[in-house]
């Protein structure tokens, strides 16, 4: 059932040396990549990292994202709002952070459904942080991070922070 990984996902900042395969990687962008996006935009691009020098030039860009010293993989979105300007007179334009929000939680599920655990740290929007993810990469000035997700087996067991609150539904009948 779908819910378990939904259930047991965990946001890991601790993680052991235990590498990530290629396989696993193509697996987690295959799931990104069967998300829905507006008008079938895919405005999506991915880096997908196995390299210790790019993950420590990651950690030293982002304040928040020091545990890729330790994570031996990860994956940076690349938003391609452009995707989106023309298709339906418009119409798809905007909705790029819904659609990599969408893939990013497709990969998180499926790699806690494999066995893998994760951590999404968000760029956009913060100029300071896009720019220094697009100076760690050498990105030119049309890629625009969206965020980077740290991927490992994980090396700690928080608890759960999200849970069910009736108080936050209206029911209309």
């Amino acid at each position: 059932m779908v819910i378990q990984p939904i259930l047991t996902r965990r946001s890991i900042r601790s993680f052991k040396d235990t590498p990530v395969s290629k396989e696993q990687l193509k697996a987690l962008l295959e799931a990104a990549m069967l998300s829905p996006s507006a008008c079938n935009t895919r405005p999506w691009r991915f880096i997908a990292i196995t390299c210790r020098e790019t993950l420590n030039k990651l950690a030293d860009a982002h304040n928040w994202a020091k545990m890729l010293y330790k994570a031996p993989a990860a994956i940076v979105m690349l938003a391609l709002p452009q995707t989106q300007e023309t298709v339906q007179d418009g119409i798809a334009r905007g909705y790029f952070p819904q659609d990599l929000g969408a893939a990013t939680e497709n990969i998180l599920i499926q790699a806690e459904a494999m066995g893998l655990s994760t951590c999404w740290c968000g760029v956009y929007p913060k100029e300071p942080l896009i720019k220094a993810v697009r100076e760690a990469l050498e990105l030119n000035e049309n890629d625009l991070p969206f965020n980077i997700i740290a991927i490992g087996e994980r090396d700690e067991s928080p608890n759960a922070r999200g849970i069910y609150d009736e108080a936050k539904v209206t029911w209309i009948e």
